[in-house]
């Protein structure tokens, strides 16, 4: 591995874990037994009730501290047997941790009005308000405190099994790679994605059907997985009174319906914003249309001469462009590459994908990637570090100030990914080439946010009402995946050029501990443009402002985060729709340079400069 993790433990065999973890059980234990023996909060078990909250505080921060560490060795190898047993175990305890919060809920949940609010207003609970009101709200769609103890306990054999099984399936699953001269090579599945980001349109193509060939070995196994989670969610939400499954999504998300609804009647309002950025790529490869394995190529010729960036030029690319609009962010990620908090090195058994994950303990994140030299792999380490940095920002609050969501954790990190390709084109140092190339990777990320993610979300809404109904086959989801995907990107997408295990392969689909994982990214990214374009306009005086933003962004809701930061609506399509359209200059500006490059005498030319 390449991070170092000895602040967390001194070693995973070391007897500091082991005594962390028995420590950690007793205190849950300990209280369990006080909840047990109290009547809901009132005047009279005020006193108690704020014990048990502050002490079950820092038990969230020791769970986050040990789940963590567990979660980063994993990750880092999936294939070791000691590490997932370990992970195994912790998911027993994190069931025994829940049945604490299913205590606080019940009660919040019997409370009287005046007595909640007299309890919240206690001065040990400063901060604590959004938290409280939170659970208070969730307690009303819960079981009873007997069924939910159950529900916890099943899930670590049930519903957290599912996700852990298929997370052991893609960190084991290999596929044939087979290039254009009849060399045949196995590789990880964690390789495949910045093999379908490659400039030879034949790489990707043989990345992606090598990939979904050993998908489809699996597929049985992929389909029961997804089939038992959302199951699983589906049998409860019955049970807890919850009336569409949308609405613990919409909850998780710290937004409301209408918020969900207005973004997505802007972006389908305006789907040919993101379409016309996919056509100017199949103009380029002079094709009818893109593929799937097209989507995070490249224009064609922009990778064509260009070396593998080596992963001290990363970070110098990263830090240089936080550095010089950031100042703050640029010393905050250069403290994480000098203190080795990334795992990046590509090699066998590191679980697909890239996350931050960090301690409420120690106050740390660390960044877990597969860095293959592409500038795909730039943009994920600014993107990683970008929510990083918000755990820095959140690092003087209480930890129960913490639990922000992930529509505005995605608002931090795609906010990184702006200032980097605002960096690379502001930079002199950088030439024209790759000037081009950031635009290009800017704006094909535009149309993964418009419409990939958003044909994730339709795709989810469908296999859940479906679902309802029974299980659903194999053959049924490849029809809807490829169905949703025709539907979304429309005539730009070549006939044939679906990916039918979408379902399979995307690790978001399998997460169990959000549901519509999705979404949220399409919410933060299009928020974060309009931060972003407030930045742009106000300079660095706005910084302070972003921050807050990032502090309190576990103490409001999205809607009540927007309307202070930024002063806009969220339940309006207004908001979205200006937010969508700060595109269009980038893929004006991405044509125009395109249609000069293209052009016969177009090659160079101090005009791409600017």
């Amino acid at each position: 591995m390449n991070w170092d993790l000895t602040s967390y433990f001194s070693g995973f065999d070391s007897a500091d874990v082991a005594q962390f973890k028995a420590s950690l059980e007793s205190e849950i234990a300990g209280l369990q037994s006080r909840c047990a023996q109290i009547t809901p909060i009132g005047a009279d078990t005020a006193g108690s009730w704020e014990e048990i909250f502050l002490e079950v505080e820092v038990v969230w921060q020791r769970m986050s501290h040990l789940g963590s560490y567990l979660g980063c060795l994993t990750a880092a190898d999936s294939a070791n047997e000691a590490y997932k047993a370990a992970e195994a175990a912790f998911a027993t305890v994190s069931a025994e941790a829940e049945t604490l919060e299913v205590d606080l809920k019940r009660g919040l949940r019997e409370a009287s009005d005046a007595d909640f609010s007299a309890f919240a207003q206690r001065p040990a609970l400063a901060e604590c308000g959004h938290y409280l009101s939170r659970l208070r709200e969730e307690a009303q769609r819960t079981m009873s405190p007997e069924e939910e103890r159950l529900a916890a306990a099943l899930g670590v054999d049930g519903i957290n099994a599912w996700g852990r099984l298929y997370t052991t399936l893609s960190g084991k699953l290999e596929f044939d790679m087979v290039y254009a001269d009849g060399r045949r090579e196995k590789l990880p599945m964690a390789q495949r994605r910045s093999l379908m980001a490659n400039p030879d349109r034949a790489v990707r193509r043989a990345a992606f059907e090598g990939g979904n060939a050993a998908w489809a070995q699996v597929e049985d196994v992929a389909a029961a997985a997804i089939n038992a989670i959302a199951g699983t969610r589906l049998t409860l939400n019955e049970r807890r009174g919850v009336d569409h499954f949308l609405d613990v999504a919409i909850f998780q998300a710290s937004t409301t319906r209408r918020s969900l609804d207005a973004m997505f009647e802007a972006i389908f309002d305006s789907l040919e914003l993101p379409r016309r950025i996919l056509r100017l790529k199949a103009q380029a490869m002079k094709t009818s249309g893109v593929s799937w394995y097209d989507l995070e190529a490249p224009l064609p010729g922009l990778g064509d001469n260009e070396e593998v960036i080596d992963w001290p030029r990363a970070k110098e690319i990263v830090q240089t462009a936080f550095s010089r609009s950031y100042p703050r962010l640029g010393s905050f990620v250069q403290s994480v590459c000098d203190r080795n908090w990334i795992d990046w090195e590509p090699r066998a058994n590191k679980r697909p994908g890239a996350f931050c994950t960090g301690s409420l303990l120690t106050r740390e994140s660390r960044i877990f990637m597969t860095y293959n030299g592409t500038m795909g792999d730039v943009r994920t380490l600014a993107h990683e570090a970008g929510h990083a940095f918000h755990s820095y920002i959140l690092k003087d609050m209480r930890a129960y100030g913490h639990f922000y969501p992930m529509t505005l954790a995605e608002s931090a990190s795609t906010f990184g990914e702006m200032i980097l390709t605002e960096g690379i084109l502001a930079d002199a140092a950088v030439g024209a080439a790759d000037k081009l190339s950031a635009l290009d990777s800017a704006t094909a990320q535009g149309a993964v946010f418009l419409m990939d993610i958003p044909m994730r979300y339709e795709f989810e809404k469908a296999f859940h009402e479906e679902r309802s109904d029974g299980e659903v086959e194999v053959s049924r989801l490849e029809e809807l995946m490829t169905q949703t995907q025709r539907r979304i990107f429309g005539d730009v997408l070549d006939e044939g050029g679906e990916d039918p295990y979408f379902w399979a392969s995307k690790l978001h689909f399998y997460i169990t501990g959000v549901t519509f994982y999705n979404f949220p990214y399409t919410f933060g990214f299009l928020l974060s443009r309009g931060l972003f374009a407030e930045f742009k306009e106000r300079g660095s005086g706005f910084l302070p402002h972003y921050e807050e933003f990032l502090r309190l962004s576990g103490s409001a809701t999205s809607e009540q985060l927007a309307r202070r930061i930024l002063g806009c609506d969220l339940e309006s399509p207004e908001f979205w729709k200006s937010a969508i359209e700060t595109l269009r200059q980038p893929v004006e500006r991405l044509e125009t340079l395109l249609l000069h490059r293209l052009e016969p005498d177009g090659v160079g030319g101090d005009e791409e400069e600017g």
